[in-house]
């Protein structure tokens, strides 16, 4: 029972860390799953590509391929709506963090 909260508690800060990035510059999938990794999550291409598609699918990402060395890459930012998302989300987390630091 306590890893399967403590993995839905993850996803989450996780989620707020793509849109995070995305809102920051246009990222790929690999560069992701590295960046996770700096900060702990150890991360599968199959559970990273399928956050991506359902973030991208709900608007709050949008994808763009680019021809790299002669590879489709996907660069991934976020939309409008996906950093109306991330500002609700920053407040929230940090109103939590600052509340459960007292």
């Amino acid at each position: 029972m306590k890893n399967q909260l403590t993995r839905k508690l993850f996803l989450g800060f996780i989620y707020i860390h793509i849109l995070h990035h995305g809102a920051k510059e246009a990222f790929f999938g690999s560069w992701m799953i590295n960046e996770l990794k700096h900060h702990g999550y150890d991360m599968s291409p199959g559970t990273l590509y399928p956050i991506l598609h359902s973030l991208e699918t709900s608007g709050l990402l949008s994808k763009e391929e680019k021809n790299v060395g002669g590879k489709i890459r996907k660069y991934y930012t976020t939309t409008p709506s996906g950093e109306e998302v991330l500002k609700e989300l920053k407040e929230k987390a940090f109103e939590m963090v600052k509340e459960i630091s007292e």
